[in-house]
């Protein structure tokens, strides 16, 4: 199984997150959904070194303070191959302005007004737990068309 990086750039008044930066992907798998930068790890590169260089690649951004949120376990049985667990993260400080590439789009969301009908459709599931501020691992089994099969989300005290 292949290790993959998500993350989402957050904004706070005191400990509560008001705001989340999403990314429309422009192409490649996910094309045409909202979603957090991220990616395969290149070779000999950490998890960490790997989702602060595709947020630097995709949006232009530099994350500072990047805090592990949640692993998430993606199985496509009739597409093996993109079978992988996503380390996601949290970020609240930044260098540089989100900007469009070739590959993302990043606009600015309340929380309350989360485009959730346009994402992954297991993003409606564990999302509004991490926003929430709890820790996660959740595995999700897609069939054809991104239908969910099966799912488990577990509340976990640390990484």
């Amino acid at each position: 199984m292949k290790n993959t990086t998500l993350l989402f750039l957050i904004k706070k008044d005191h400990e509560t997150i008001t705001d989340i930066c999403l990314a429309m992907k422009k192409r490649g798998f996910g094309m045409g959904r909202w979603n957090g930068t991220g990616g395969k790890l290149e070779a000999e590169e950490t998890v960490e070194q790997a989702v602060i260089r595709e947020t630097q690649e995709e949006i232009s951004v530099i994350p500072q303070d990047i805090k592990k949120i949640a692993e998430l376990t993606f199985t496509f049985p009739h597409q093996p191959d993109w079978t992988q667990l996503c380390h996601v993260y949290f970020c609240t400080q930044w260098s540089g302005d989100p900007t469009e590439s070739e590959e993302m789009k990043p606009e600015w969301f309340s929380v309350d007004s989360i485009p959730y009908s346009t994402m992954w459709p297991d993003d409606i599931l564990w999302l509004p737990l991490a926003l929430d501020h709890k820790l996660l691992k959740a595995r999700f089994s897609f069939g054809k068309s991104d239908i969910i099969l099966d799912q488990e989300i577990t509340i976990i005290d640390s990484f």
